[in-house]
């Protein structure tokens, strides 16, 4: 059973895909799955590292801020087309998955115009242009956030809220005790996680490093994951209290070991705080496409499972206030927790991937 992945550009295109991929490969070893993805985009460092054969095609975002750069646009969605073609050809998939990102147009257009069943995977609350076009030939999209479908067309495609694929949480949870000592803080310590994207985020950073200079209450320990283009300016801070690192992975004994997290707002961080109920404050990146990080911010701060901190409003002094109120609000802190953990949807990749199955399965009779 030949199933196409097409998406990339960033790792929240690329890693939802990998994930559904196993999963379905997991209930179906007869499953071969081919990713499509673009020569510029994160997927040609990580793809070659997994166990999954891809074609990477000449595709170009389009340069909104500089639009006589458009021409590549044009000319490598030509590209993109006739290579999608020649590979399809052969590989003969029975369904194309779109993840999203300028990687995946040309194999959903190739796919549209030669009536495959298509389906997406659509992980922020306010979709890209690419998922919003194509949802007009999709038989399914399976939402991060449920809020998406207001953005998206009515017709053929049937909506599913099924959350964003992450690695879920153990059966058997670390307990917090047990997680801070591994972090060596004491088992009575209140513990604010802080991070951004795997390369930091300077603006997280800089408010992290301003509370800790502005002297920590007694009972607070800081995990902070600086990244690992920053880590080298902030690693002499490291002490008994502010662990510094530039990297986690996998987070589970972070996350277990958090009272409050201070986090950017993609679609993969936020999905795994919620699976995790970690009470979070969300400083979205507000250069992000579209500003989707704020509108998946504010998504879940009006369902109650988070607290939107706006960059421009982002100082250690209201980061230091915002943590007191917090950890000093025991009912809200916990609520918190409860409606962050309603919102989670652990089991996404598996759920998505029996959709994607009985489709396929369709799609052969």
């Amino acid at each position: 059973m030949n199933i196409l992945f097409a998406g990339g550009g960033t790792g929240g295109h690329l890693y939802p895909a990998i994930a559904i991929a196993r999963a379905m490969i997991r209930r179906d070893a007869s499953v071969h799955a081919h990713f499509v993805g673009a020569l510029r985009g994160i997927e040609r460092d990580v793809l070659p590292g997994t166990e999954f054969s891809h074609t990477l095609v000449n595709a170009h975002p389009l340069y909104r801020s500089e639009p006589w750069k458009n021409w590549r646009t044009l000319t490598g969605g030509v590209s993109a087309w006739r290579d999608v073609g020649r590979l399809a050809s052969e590989f003969k998939p029975r369904v194309v998955v779109g993840t999203g990102g300028y990687a995946s147009g040309a194999a959903l257009a190739w796919a549209a115009t030669h009536r495959l069943p298509i389906v997406q995977h659509i992980g922020d609350s306010h979709p890209g242009a690419t998922a919003r076009l194509f949802a007009r030939f999709s038989t399914e999209a399976y939402l991060g956030f449920p809020e998406a479908e207001h953005f998206l067309p009515r017709g053929r495609c049937r909506y599913l809220d099924t959350g964003n694929p992450i690695e879920p949480p153990p059966d058997i949870r670390p307990g917090p005790d047990e997680a801070r000592a591994l972090w060596g803080f004491p088992a009575s310590a209140r513990v604010l996680l802080a991070f951004g994207a795997s390369q930091g985020a300077r603006a997280i950073n800089l408010a992290t490093l301003g509370f800790i200079e502005r002297g920590l209450p007694s009972s607070l320990c800081v995990l902070w994951v600086t990244g690992k283009a920053h880590y080298d300016l902030y690693r002499s801070l490291d002490r008994p209290d502010v662990r510094v690192v530039p990297y986690i992975s996998p987070m589970a004994t972070a996350y277990a070991a958090a009272d409050i997290a201070l986090s950017r707002g993609g679609m993969m961080s936020t999905a795994e705080l919620c699976a995790w109920g970690v009470p979070t404050i969300i400083c979205p990146l507000p250069t992000a496409a579209h500003d989707h990080q704020t509108a998946n911010a504010v998504a879940l701060e009006r369902a109650g499972a988070a607290m939107h901190l706006p960059q421009s409003a982002l100082t250690p002094e209201r980061l230091a206030d915002e943590v007191a109120k917090l950890l000093g609000d025991g009912p809200r802190l916990a609520e918190l927790g409860r409606r962050a953990l309603a919102r989670a949807r652990p089991r996404a990749a598996d759920d998505i991937a029996v959709h994607i199955l009985a489709l396929a399965s369709d799609a052969a009779h």
